[in-house]
This record gives C-alpha cells, structure tokens and sequence, in this order.
C-alpha cells in the first residue's frame, strides 16, 4: 500500500478505501475506449459505479454531458489519478 491507496494485485479489499472518495472526481475507461470523468457516488462488491455530474469523452473529444452514469464493474477501468489504477 502507498499513500493510503490499495494497488492492484494486493488482494485487499478495496470498499474501505473507494468508500473516502465517494464525492471525488474520478475518470473511468471502458474496454472500448470511451472515457467517462465525474463524481464517484457510489461503488458496489462488484465494482459497479455510479457518477454524477458526467462528462463521456470518445477519441479526447467530449461527447455528452450526463447527470447520472452508471458503469457496470466488468467493463472498464477505474482511475483516480496517474499513480493510482484499479482495475476491475
């Protein structure tokens, strides 16, 4: 662990730690490419993640603005900043 942050691999669980960053900005990347960025509100047992105040980026370029967003767990990668990625 540094800096407070689980690292991928380390087998811990995680919820603790995604549970302080609730309200935070975070950016999610899907297997496809396309890039979410807004507030994490919530995250479940099985990464699944709720954002408010999202903002969806296709190849750099915004795309949509959204309220709400919703990522299934299996999809994508969660980054919450450039020394720390989850992957799920």
């Amino acid at each position: 662990m540094e800096n407070g942050a689980l690292t991928q691999g380390e087998g811990k669980d995680p919820s603790g730690w995604l549970s302080e960053i609730i309200g935070h900005p975070v950016t999610v990347k899907l297997n496809s490419g396309v890039v979410y960025k807004g507030e994490l509100q919530s995250v479940d047992g099985y990464m699944n993640i709720a954002l408010e105040k999202t903002e969806e980026y296709v190849n750099g370029a915004k795309r949509r603005s959204y309220g709400d967003a919703f990522v299934r767990g299996n999809n994508g990668m969660l980054r919450l900043s450039h020394h720390h990625i989850h992957t799920f």
